[in-house]
């Protein structure tokens, strides 16, 4: 057989003389390579630009003071930025991998050159002075400003950003592109939980949620809430959530330096037997999702609080007065306490602070409001503690005085 592939080295050389006939004659210039494509009846082009060059060739033309035509994007939101440079930050520092999207400009097609070479292949010449205008990305363009420009500048320096650049002239063209790239639909919370690092409250939370057998098959790990009718109690986030509050008493705590294996041990002990010993939720800790049916799921998410978001945040609230930090255990005596309380949604502990009668009802059936506010679940909280004898009574009047 033939080896019909030219030599490489031959190809490099001749290309190497093509580019470097252009990048002298514009060497004065911002010079990139790019690659042409076509898509919805517009030319683009993609090209990297390293991470110094962003501050002065891109340009944000946000809308301000109330006035939509005054720009080519929204305001501004107040602290993304700040967001997704801390998110670089961290990452940076831990030695981990990072992305940013796709940046998305619009220029005239008439102030820059574009020098094709083959198969869509081309120099993009962009004259000084002459800035892209960001179509979508105006807050990590400002995030990349800010680190470029600050201590922590070389920590970035060395990395490239895609830009997608759509040759387009007419202003309220660029308007509808930033409307149509904002149809995307948010992610839920489950799924970005779901796809999160394994580590931390993300890595503790996957493992209970797989170890502890009231959540496991029957966790929503994609959508903002579980479906009754697919068998489903909890979400990622339900669980997420109620792991903060087990080991930091805080519902966003991200737990980044706990140990997982050891920090889930502990906590799977002490959730199944938790479940394992409580009334009310013994049949659907015990039971397979699969010999579920729709009605017991229906009447347990109804009638007991620990088949609702609310009633894991309390009990996260109520197992971190009992973890002992030091020696990586819940106290196994307090956990059975716990599991005998009356977790119905009639439960005296939980009338007039997370559950409320409404006289108002439009559903005679269901004349009740379950709040998660924050001050009723401290309220909840503190009446259960008071109730089991782990905190005393606030001081009467008369023993103020007296």
């Amino acid at each position: 057989m033939f080896d019909l592939t030219p030599d490489s080295s031959e190809l490099n050389q001749n290309l190497n003389t093509v580019l470097e006939s252009y990048l002298s004659k514009f060497y004065r210039e911002k010079c990139y390579i790019g690659l042409r494509f076509s898509q919805g009846k517009r030319t683009m082009i993609q090209i990297n630009v390293p991470a110094h060059d962003l501050p002065i060739l891109l340009q944000t033309k946000h809308s301000e003071n109330n006035d939509p035509d005054s720009g080519k994007n929204r305001p501004e939101v107040q602290g993304h930025a700040t967001e997704v440079k801390q998110y670089i930050l961290k990452r940076v520092k831990q030695n981990k991998p990072w992305i940013l999207g796709t940046l998305t400009a619009n220029i005239d097609p008439d102030r820059i050159q574009l020098m094709d070479l083959a198969r869509g292949l081309c120099l993009v010449v962009i004259p000084r002075g002459v800035k892209l205008d960001i179509t979508d990305g105006q807050h990590r363009k400002r995030a990349i400003h800010e680190l470029v420009e600050s201590p922590d500048g070389e920590l970035i320096g060395d990395n490239d950003f895609p830009i997608t650049l759509v040759l387009e002239k007419d202003f309220n063209q660029c308007q509808m592109d930033f409307r149509d790239m904002a149809q995307s639909r948010a992610l839920d919370k489950s799924l970005l939980l779901s796809f999160g690092e394994f580590e931390g409250r993300i890595g503790i939370m996957k493992t209970v949620q797989e170890q502890v057998q009231i959540f496991r098959d029957k966790t929503e790990k994609i959508k903002n809430s579980p479906s009754t009718k697919h068998k489903l109690i909890y979400t990622s986030n339900y669980i997420a959530k109620m792991v903060s509050c087990a080991f930091a008493n805080d519902l966003n705590a991200e737990l980044e330096d706990w140990d997982v294996e050891k920090s889930s041990a502990a906590l799977i002990n002490c959730l199944n037997q938790f479940f394992s010993e409580c009334k009310q939720t013994q049949h659907i800790f015990e039971t397979e999702a699969s010999d579920l049916t729709i009605e017991q799921v229906d009447n347990f998410k109804e009638d007991c609080l620990l088949g609702r978001y609310v009633g894991l945040e309390v009990l996260g609230r109520l197992l971190y007065s009992i973890y002992d930090r030091d020696n990586n255990n819940f106290d196994s005596i307090k956990v059975s306490q716990l599991s005998q309380l009356d977790w119905s949604r009639s439960g005296h502990l939980w009338s007039s602070n997370i559950v409320t009668i409404d006289p108002n009802s439009k559903n005679p059936a269901k004349p009740y409001r379950i709040s998660v506010s924050m001050s009723t679940v401290k309220i909840a909280v503190d009446k259960v503690k008071l109730h089991l004898g782990w905190i005393q009574p606030p001081p009467t009047q008369y023993q103020l005085y007296s």
